[in-house]
């Protein structure tokens, strides 16, 4: 693509004038095309799984349709060729997304992760990952960066696998990342609020 995909996603995402605003995100745009990746799906089982109303649903499938990402069958709607495309841009960014357990270092109810590839130079004190995961709607983040084979969260600890083992094992174990990739972790009164949370702060960090 001749634009950046973080361009790409917030121009589907963005308002278009004149109408009222949106009531949905980027997040929403992401999650619709982590979950068609799946399995294509009918409008009312993907408003349901992106907790959004019938009218965001079918914004958000008209955007989508319009960028030329999805298409629809009897199946229900269902990612194109390009939709892949844009996809397995994500999945080179965010290798891996997964919930994770109850942690000393994760406490909420609900907690998910995000792997974020090769980011660790973006990452300062963490205060602007941690603000992003708030604003959308996570009760707390956090930002771990993985370098030289330790994992550092600023302020905190500059090796976490010595100061919290067990966490540290879950979170390598489940997240597996490499030199200069950076975990973010967010937790929220619910696995959506949690997912939105990490993906917000993630999103901060990218720039392709």
């Amino acid at each position: 693509m001749a634009i950046t995909l973080k361009s790409f996603i917030q121009e589907i995402a963005g308002k278009k004038a004149p109408g009222p605003s949106t009531s949905f995100t980027v997040f929403h745009i992401f999650f619709a095309l982590e979950l068609l990746a799946e399995e294509p799906l009918g409008r009312n089982k993907l408003a349901k799984k992106l907790n959004v109303g019938d009218g965001a649903v079918r914004t958000i499938i008209s955007r989508l349709r319009s960028a030329g990402l999805i298409d629809a069958s009897k199946e229900g709607c269902g990612l194109t060729a390009k939709g892949l495309e844009v996809w397995h841009q994500f999945e080179e960014v965010y290798p891996k997304r997964v919930e994770i357990p109850k942690t000393v270092l994760s406490e909420s109810e609900f907690n998910f992760a995000f792997l974020v590839r090769n980011s660790a130079k973006k990452v300062g004190s963490g205060i602007d990952q941690r603000d992003a995961a708030i604003i959308a709607g996570a009760r707390k983040a956090l930002v771990i960066v993985f370098k030289d084979g330790h994992m550092r969260i600023s302020s905190v600890s500059d090796c976490v696998e010595k100061d919290y083992p067990e966490a540290a094992n879950q979170i390598l174990n489940d997240l597996a990342p490499k030199d200069n990739d950076v975990i973010v972790v967010a937790g929220g009164d619910s696995a959506l609020k949690a997912k939105r949370g990490a993906f917000a702060a993630s999103w901060s960090l990218i720039s392709i």
